[in-house]
């Protein structure tokens, strides 16, 4: 969620609005310090900090302070075991505040910057009951003191190669995730009319030249409708040491494909590299939605430092044979 963006439709909707946020944490709690949400005035919201009893009991709080009008920041400090019954144990303090049309130019900033796409740091400090925030790089350290907080997602970059049905639905269950897809295809009209926010359509000319511009933190995802394709896109991805190089397609193809590679004198480490089946393992349900979440897990396996789980049940998708 842009939370910026989110909180300034609301209070522009609605005349004012909430902002929940994690501030601290210690122990085990249901949500990380920098978890958000915005609640409008009808208690309407948008996020969570995790659910529950503890949900429940800060979206009450923050209803009363918008009954009350804008007013001074509330901080919360919650043990989830004795105070909610919250099996988690730990301890949580919960940066209740609130905001109408007054606050507009103030949240203008923090909404272009989350505008970039990337993660940027605010420097925050209590100011007459209310928290002034500030671009961290607009302030000095000798005259700041207070405290951080993060915003905006790192998102991995993924290049997706082909816009079949498996292409289509993987886009669609990577949209609300922290990935930023490029999405190539070399057919005029592969592309749907309507693409996720952090996805770009690209009509695909030169695939070798997009696998040597990638960043090279890239996953890259393989599914053309064209086999000679899909071998000359893996075959150029595992050149580089790319995290993560998926095919689609069966263990038939696989074996296919590695022949080939090793006739090109690719390393046997990088063609070991290569996942072909995509997916978790023990997953062989063949529907594209399947197979979409079943590789959405798999590549957040990879953000998170971790190897891919493979997939040991081919999937032989609608739009590979």
């Amino acid at each position: 969620m842009r939370v910026w963006r989110q909180l300034t439709d609301l209070v522009t909707r609605h005349g004012s609005a909430a902002l929940i946020s994690v501030h601290d944490v210690k122990g085990s709690a249901p949500r990380e310090a920098g978890a958000r949400m915005a609640v409008r005035p009808d208690g309407a919201f948008h996020g969570t900090i995790g659910g529950g009893q503890l949900e429940f009991r800060m979206l009450d709080i923050a209803r009363e302070m918008l009954q009350a009008g804008r007013g001074p920041a509330r901080i919360v400090d919650q043990a989830l075991g004795p105070d909610l019954g919250q099996c988690c144990g730990g301890r949580v303090a919960i940066l209740i505040e609130t905001f109408d049309g007054r606050d507009l130019d103030d949240l203008a900033p923090l909404v272009e910057a989350e505008a970039g796409g990337g993660p940027f740091e605010v420097e925050c400090r209590m100011e007459e009951g209310r928290v002034r925030r500030e671009l961290a790089s607009a302030v000095g350290d000798d005259r700041w003191t207070g405290w951080h907080e993060t915003h905006g997602v790192a998102r991995t970059p993924v290049l997706l190669f082909g816009a079949g049905h498996v292409g289509r639905a993987l886009v669609l269950s990577l949209a609300p995730l922290p990935f930023a897809v490029r999405w190539l295809d070399d057919r005029e009209d592969a592309f749907p009319s309507h693409v996720p926010a952090n996805a770009r359509a690209v009509r695909l000319r030169d695939p070798e030249a997009e696998i040597a511009g990638a960043d090279p933190a890239s996953l890259i995802l393989v599914m053309t409708h064209d086999h000679p394709l899909d071998m000359a896109i893996t075959a150029a991805a595992l050149k580089r040491a790319f995290p993560y190089v998926g095919l689609i397609g069966s263990a038939t193809k696989r074996a296919r494909f590695e022949k080939r590679f090793r006739e090109l004198h690719l390393p046997e480490e990088r063609i070991r590299a290569l996942v072909c089946p995509i997916g978790l393992a023990g997953i062989a349900d063949k529907d594209p939605a399947v197979i979409a979440a079943s590789v959405t897990a798999q590549l957040l396996q990879v953000r998170e430092g971790g190897n891919p789980e493979r997939n040991l049940s081919p999937p032989a998708p609608s739009n590979d044979t």
